[in-house]
């Protein structure tokens, strides 16, 4: 079946849309400092805190069966405008960082109608080259990560509270464009009974396992390489005496992951989702083990280095969603990625706070080879995917 050319871009666009509540509190928690006496040693604990309400929403969403029992359209927009008021909301009710972490727990819990359940939209619609289109998805999501780091660097003359409303109309926005414009594609299924067995059952699927786990593996290294960048690039700065804008380079340094998960969608078009997903997850396990050698190169050098990272950090992660989509029941498309979704976010809390506690014995270039831990143990899981060369999940992709 012939999709329409409008499709992809609005689910896209949508994505991106609703994706920006999850970022509002780090791009305002420096004007939240005199508001609420918040500070911007809070910003992780915010950031958790979204953490912790997508991984809570997530796996409500999956032990109910919310996203294969009704219309993935009609989820996304209720999540988006709930999501969006729960935003506006720290106008209105946020006084201290209490209110703002409760707040921002409930805009995650609604992120999780947001993020898996763009993905299954557009497993709906893209059973053949499903990796092409999760790749343009995830490189919004990528972007709007990297959100913050641009707002910061080239400053704003913006209001929180003018952010607020800019961030909340646009989720708004996307919600209503999703639901107008996306109609239910000829590979959802919904209407699926409740079944609290599913979510074990998902997990029996071999194929799906393996995919799931280098997906984990995945997850340890990514969101604890994004938090540290800017850590990263001042102690590389403080250890060889140069200067650099922080904020830019962090941008882009993130930014620039949209481009390995676009450019990775179009290779798995021919060479399947589990090529370019392990290949990935293999350079950027590299990554982590050269990670003390590096810091004793020419800034040129260590920047190119860090970009190349963050390309191929993130780039495989389009993939793992569109393995996992297609070797999923039919019925139970959206439980497993808002499962594994859920899964996954959790792990990125323990990797960060594990290595937290190492930075503290350690120098911070030892300290990242640990998060090749992660893809170490992925590559394991996805060795028998690469091994059998699945044809199923190969001609998916072309």
């Amino acid at each position: 079946m012939k999709v329409p050319k409008l499709i992809l871009p609005v689910i896209v666009f949508s994505q991106l849309a609703g994706i920006s509540l999850w970022f509002a509190g780090n791009a305002i928690i420096t004007d939240l400092q005199s508001a609420m006496n918040v500070g911007i040693e809070d910003t992780g604990i915010v950031t958790s805190a979204v953490q912790l309400g997508f991984i809570f929403g997530t796996m409500m969403f999956a032990l109910l069966s919310i996203s294969d029992r009704y219309s993935p359209r009609k989820i996304f927009l209720l999540c988006s405008i709930l999501g969006s008021g729960s935003t506006l909301l720290i106008y209105f009710l946020a006084s201290d960082l209490l209110s703002l972490l409760i707040l921002r727990f409930v805009t995650g819990f609604f992120l999780a109608g947001i993020y898996p359940i763009g993905m299954k939209i557009a497993a709906g619609w893209y059973k053949e080259k499903l990796g092409n289109a999760i790749g343009f998805l995830v490189g919004s999501l990528v972007l709007g990560t990297a959100f913050p780091h641009l707002i910061k660097s080239i400053g704003s003359s913006l209001e929180w509270q003018n952010i607020i409303f800019i961030i909340s109309g646009f989720s708004v926005i996307g919600g209503v464009a999703m639901y107008v414009f996306v109609s239910d594609g000829p590979y959802i299924s919904s209407g699926t009974k409740f079944n609290i067995a599913a979510v074990i059952t998902i997990f029996k699927y071999k194929k799906l396992r393996s995919a799931a786990l280098g997906y984990f593996g995945h997850m340890w290294e990514l969101y604890t390489f994004w938090a540290l960048i800017p850590t990263i690039l001042i102690a590389y700065l403080n250890q060889n005496q140069k200067e650099l804008n922080i904020s830019t380079w962090s941008f882009l340094i993130i930014a620039v992951g949209s481009l390995g998960c676009i450019v990775g969608g179009i290779i798995s078009q021919k060479s399947g989702s589990v090529k370019v997903a392990f290949i990935q997850l293999a350079l950027s396990c590299v990554c982590c083990l050269i990670v003390p050698i590096m810091f004793h190169t020419p800034v040129t050098i260590f920047l190119i280095f860090l970009i190349f990272w963050g390309i191929v950090v993130v780039g495989d992660s389009p993939q793992y969603s569109a393995i996992i989509a297609l070797e999923s029941p039919k019925e139970l498309v959206g439980t497993g990625l808002t499962l594994v979704s859920s899964i996954g976010f959790a792990i990125t809390i323990i990797s960060l706070w594990v290595i937290y506690q190492f930075l503290e014995l350690i120098n911070i270039s030892f300290a990242l080879m640990i998060l090749a831990l992660g893809p170490i143990l992925g590559l394991i899981s996805m060795r028998s995917l690469i091994i059998n060369n699945d044809s199923n999940i190969k001609s998916f992709a072309l």
